[in-house]
């Protein structure tokens, strides 16, 4: 069988696909994950023994490196969008990163890809995007000929964005957001996944690939678009930045009051300020082109996953359909 490689947090959105291709592509693939056991999903992805979950804490130096040893590639998937317990942002996202890239240096792994995020900034008042970079320069300090790939919004079949405020739209008259002027460039998750195995295979200079979908659009726009492929209509009502960060705090607080048995997966405060910034791609950096690939529409993947939140379901176009029928 092919080479090795160590996917830390291969069993999440982004990198089950990860895993999933590069198990096509042959590699033998160590899906390093808090709860193997929550991640057997990943094991027909190869034939029997290619894909194997393995128990590893990004958090600790021996599990890290346990996981790691003999990988001919190490691809980190690992990120968070709101703290919990000992995992923090800065844990995860920063000492995680340099922890991953620092070991891969010493046991002298051939190639790093470190998946990141548009808007990771030293200097944003977002713990989330400070942690994001910290965590690059970590990367590259430890391991200069590293890739880093900065995706903006990702969507596909697992995602927790459009998915989310499907679901929202079936049981709800209007859909609040926060931000409705922000811009996003969606990418589709394969995409990620594909520039990232390109990556592994040393296909790819090192450096910052910052990935953006071919559409570029406003929250509210994307929020249509998304309306329009579950036929629902809605009121997508904006929510001003000042009774957002009040809601934030709040939900913030609710969760440090309850020692966690509150968890904030509403709104936090800390993605109000991500909410404030555009999240595109910066004008001149590397990204598809450079790589090679074409990424896809949200057009062409929306209504193949998004049809369950249709008021008919998987019937909506048959209905459709019959309404054209002309009566005999």
């Amino acid at each position: 069988m092919g080479k090795l490689v160590t996917i830390y947090g291969g069993s999440g959105f982004v990198g089950r696909y990860i895993a999933r291709r590069m198990a096509k592509d042959g590699w033998r693939v160590r899906v390093a994950v808090r709860r193997p056991n929550e991640a057997l999903f990943v094991k027909p992805y190869g034939v029997p023994g290619q894909v194997e979950p393995v128990a590893c804490n990004i958090r600790d130096d021996a599990s890290v490196r346990l996981v790691m040893t003999g990988a001919d590639a190490v691809i980190n998937c690992v990120g968070i969008l709101n703290r919990s317990g000992k995992n923090t942002f800065e844990a995860v996202q920063a000492s995680g990163a340099a922890r991953v890239a620092r070991i891969a240096a010493e046991l002298g792994v051939s190639r790093l890809v470190h998946v990141s995020a548009i808007g990771a900034d030293a200097a944003s008042d977002s713990a989330y995007a400070r942690s994001k970079a910290e965590g690059e320069a970590a990367v590259m300090a430890a391991f200069p000929a590293a890739v880093i790939l900065r995706p903006s919004v990702i969507f596909g079949a697992e995602d927790q964005f459009f998915n989310r405020f499907a679901g929202m739209a079936r049981f709800s008259v209007m859909l609040p957001v926060v931000g409705a002027a922000t811009r996003f460039q969606p990418v589709y998750v394969d995409d990620v996944a594909q520039a990232a195995v390109l990556a592994a295979d040393g296909k790819t200079e090192s450096g910052v690939y910052e990935l953006g979908g071919p559409d570029v659009a406003t929250f509210r726009d994307l929020m249509l678009s998304m309306l329009a492929v579950i036929r629902r209509r809605r009121l997508v009502l904006n929510v001003p930045f000042f009774v957002a960060r009040i809601m934030g705090g709040a939900f913030d607080l609710l969760q440090t009051m309850t020692f966690g048995l509150f968890e904030n997966k509403v709104l936090t405060l800390d993605q109000v300020r991500n909410l404030a910034r555009d999240n595109v791609v910066s004008p001149g950096a590397k990204g598809f082109a450079d790589l090679g690939i074409e990424p896809t529409s949200m057009e062409a993947v929306l209504p193949e996953y998004l049809w369950r939140y249709r008021p008919a379901g998987q019937y909506t176009a048959i209905k459709e359909s019959a309404k054209n029928l002309k009566k005999v």
